[in-house]
C-alpha cells in the first residue's frame, strides 16, 4: 500500500539506452545520440536504479505533483529520441509565385516567397537535420524541442502580413508529427 502523501511516477529505461544523472542535469545516452536537460526542483527527487527511473515528490502541491508528471514525460521524449528520433513532414503551399527553399549549413532560406526579392532565413537548433523535397520539408532529430521549435521558426518565416489569408494562403505548414510519446 502506498504511503499518503508520496507521489510517484515511473519511467521505463529500455535495453541499450542509458540514463544518469550529473548534478541537476540528467542524460540520456542512446546508440547514436545523447541528450541532456536541467531537471531540477527542491522538492523532487529523481532516482535511477537498473533499468527505471523514479521521479517522487513527498505531500506535493499541486504544482509539484504536476512538475512529477512534467518531468516523466520530458525523460520519456528524451528516451524516444535516442532510439527513434523524432520527425516532422511540412509542405509547401503557393498558389501567385513558385517558392523555393533550400538549406545552407544551419539556416533555413526561403526564397520567391510572395515574389518578394530578398529571401527569408531562419535558424535551424540543435541537431535538427532538414531535407527539401519538392514541395514537402523533413526534419528529424534527436531531441523534440528542437524540432519542434525549428519547424515552428519555419512556419512563422513564412507568415503573411497585411494580405487577407482567406485569399493568400501561401506558406510552409506542418502536416505530420511523427515520434512523439
Amino acid at each position: 500500500m502506498p504511503v499518503t502523501g508520496l507521489l510517484e511516477e515511473v519511467v521505463e529505461i529500455p535495453s541499450g539506452v542509458q540514463l544518469r544523472l550529473e548534478g541537476r542535469s540528467v542524460v540520456v545516452t542512446g546508440t547514436e545520440h545523447t541528450l541532456q536537460r536541467e531537471l531540477w526542483h527542491p522538492r523532487i527527487q529523481i532516482h535511477v536504479d537498473g533499468k527505471r527511473a523514479t521521479i517522487r515528490c513527498e505531500f506535493p502541491r499541486r504544482r509539484e505533483g504536476a512538475l512529477v508528471g512534467t518531468f516523466a514525460a520530458h525523460l520519456r521524449n528524451m528516451i524516444v529520441g535516442v532510439t527513434e528520433g523524432f520527425t516532422y513532414e511540412m509542405k509547401i503551399v503557393y498558389s501567385h509565385f513558385p517558392v523555393k527553399a533550400s538549406v545552407k549549413a544551419s539556416e533555413f532560406i526561403i526564397e520567391n516567397f510572395l515574389g518578394e526579392k530578398f529571401s527569408r532565413k531562419t535558424r535551424i537548433l540543435g541537431e535538427t537535420k532538414v531535407e527539401v523535397k519538392g514541395d514537402q520539408v523533413l526534419l528529424s532529430g534527436p531531441d523534440i524541442e528542437a524540432v519542434g521549435q525549428t519547424a515552428g521558426n519555419i512556419e512563422q518565416a513564412t507568415r503573411i502580413r497585411r494580405l487577407d489569408p482567406r485569399i493568400f494562403q501561401d506558406g510552409i505548414y506542418i502536416t505530420k508529427k511523427a515520434g512523439e510519446a
